[in-house]
């Protein structure tokens, strides 16, 4: 009986990653989110034998869940699964759920079968706003993952809860070791303090509150460590901290992404034309980590969490700086130069966007590469009697590159010997199928594809149209050429009329342009 015993547990050890998600029934929260929906489509195709995905959605004004999830399935993302699985759908349950309402407002119906079939839990959803309101950012970052944790207690079949964090949320430290730190506040003591305060209350006293964290994200994320270390004792735990993330480097297909948030954002306002310059260190790390990336560590994480059952819960630094740096200034070169090869459609201006680390240089910048035109723009729009629009869409810019301006200015070193770990744990197939070595990464054909999908799948615009796009950027230098050559004369001119020197250099340089042109006629004709 005892040899059985073990004979049966080195069986469950050895299977594959696939093969043990197998008849699994997994929670997913924020799974309309980027990442949620990358995790869902590589589980229904790497583990098509999984039994049933559970997604908390919360239900839209005007759009029902059902049709909210019907929606999301009817992405390009799941073109892959719906080639092997056209009935991959059913696999997908939604369960009515707000995370801000006490209980997750889950349905006594629901929790009665979460709780008894429920294998795993991915917790992803979370609010990423950078500029949250402290209250909101706690109530969805720490308080719904605390209720969660608590669902969690009562799930008679659970084997592994995998926690998504952020690379960041312990970014007042230059080294980032794995594991979860001192929280800067004891969260519970900040709930309370926290729930009879009035909103300007709050609003007045965050800076003090978050200290040395640029924003409230990185704050509540860094509580939210604690409160699932808290619980560590009585559930198989597993904290992935993802840096800045990215479009999928290979799966389902190189580039796709499908928002504005982060680097995507920026990167297609400098396609258009309406990014000139950003405030960032050159020689800084850009640590971005592909999608896909994040979540094939994730599922490694809660097969071997599952399997192996840790004494402590594991962190995972899921980050590139440390393995396979790449800087801002090399970005920005290899950004440029591939919407100059593939451009967006009806561009502000051609790209060229520069980086600095100055603030004076970037101020005067924005001055003339980003508001004047704006306001120039601004004025043809009300006198052809259409709404201005450019200058508050150079304000957003500002605004999100300065909420950016923290993670690009400087460097941090995270160790990675988790990461490493669990893949020396993995088989030789399950490192091809949950592929997460960063080392593998190009760096110049990721950031192409990027490019290139932010054009196909945020904007859907037609890579056909690339064409009419080139001559819409040549129309665009024409113009600028035009209007620079004039704007030259313009004050050349001005000063000709003013000034005696400038008058006697321009007669200078016009007779020596006509000797030139004399001599190399002259040239041309000995030579014949």
């Amino acid at each position: 009986m005892i040899k059985e015993e073990r004979r049966s547990s080195l069986a469950v050890i050895m299977a594959s990653i696939s093969e043990w998600y197998a008849g699994k029934n997994v929670l997913i929260t924020g799974a309309t989110g980027f990442m949620g929906k990358v995790l869902m489509e590589k589980l229904l195709r790497s583990c098509p034998d999984v039994k049933a995905l559970y997604i908390l959605v919360r239900p839209k004004a005007g759009q029902s869940m059902s049709e909210r999830v019907q929606d999301m399935m009817m992405c390009k993302l799941f073109d892959r699964v719906r080639e092997d699985n056209p009935d991959f759908h059913q696999k997908i349950i939604p369960i009515s759920s707000e995370l801000t309402q006490p209980g997750l407002a889950i349905s006594p119906e629901d929790v009665q079968t979460l709780t008894s079939c429920i294998n795993i839990v991915f917790h992803c959803a979370a609010t990423i706003r950078f500029d949250e309101p402290l209250k909101h950012a706690l109530q969805l970052n720490v308080i719904a993952t605390q209720q969660l944790l608590s669902l969690a207690q009562q799930m008679q079949h659970l084997q592994a809860f995998i926690h998504i964090s952020t690379a960041y949320a312990n970014c007042n430290r230059r080294h980032i070791d794995e594991v979860i730190y001192p929280p800067p506040v004891e969260p519970k003591k900040l709930i309370d303090s926290l729930e009879w305060m009035d909103d300007s209350i709050i609003c007045d006293i965050t800076p003090r509150l978050i200290g040395d964290r640029p924003n409230t994200y990185t704050y509540t994320k860094a509580l939210a460590e604690c409160v699932v270390q808290q619980e560590s004792g009585k559930l198989n735990i597993a904290i992935i901290r993802p840096s800045i993330v990215g479009a999928s480097w290979q799966e389902p297909f190189p580039g796709w992404i499908d928002n504005f948030n982060g680097p995507s954002g920026i990167f297609i306002a400098a396609g258009k034309g309406i990014l000139r310059t950003m405030r960032a260190s050159n020689d800084a790390v850009a640590d971005l980590i592909p999608v896909d990336v994040v979540i094939n560590l994730t599922l490694a994480a809660g097969w071997y969490t599952a399997v192996h059952r840790p004494k402590t819960a594991l962190v995972y630094n899921c980050t590139t700086g440390g393995i396979n740096p790449f800087h801002w200034g090399e970005i920005e070169h290899h950004v440029m130069s591939t919407f100059k090869r593939n451009p967006l459609e009806q561009a502000f201006r051609r790209p060229n966007a520069n980086i600095t680390s100055n603030y004076l240089i970037n101020q005067y910048w924005i001055l003339v590469s980003h508001k004047f035109p704006a306001l120039i723009y601004d004025l043809f729009l009300r006198l052809s009697g259409q709404k201005p629009q450019m200058m508050r869409i150079f304000n957003r810019l500002h605004k999100a590159i300065g909420l950016l301006a923290y993670f690009s200015s400087q460097d941090w070193e995270w160790n990675s010997d988790n990461m490493n770990m669990l893949m020396s744990q993995l088989s030789a197939d399950d490192r091809r199928t949950f592929n997460f070595d960063v080392r593998q990464l190009n760096w110049p054909e990721y950031i192409e594809n990027y490019c290139i999908g932010t054009k196909k799948y945020v904007l859907n615009e037609d890579m056909s149209d690339i064409p009419a796009a080139r001559q819409h950027l040549r129309k665009l230098r024409n113009i600028r050429y035009t209007f620079n050559t004039v704007l030259l004369v313009f004050i050349w001119r001005v000063f000709i009329a003013r000034s005696q020197m400038a008058r006697n250099i321009w007669y200078f340089v016009v007779s020596l342009c006509f000797k030139f042109l004399s001599y190399f006629r002259a040239s041309s004709t000995l030579t014949q």
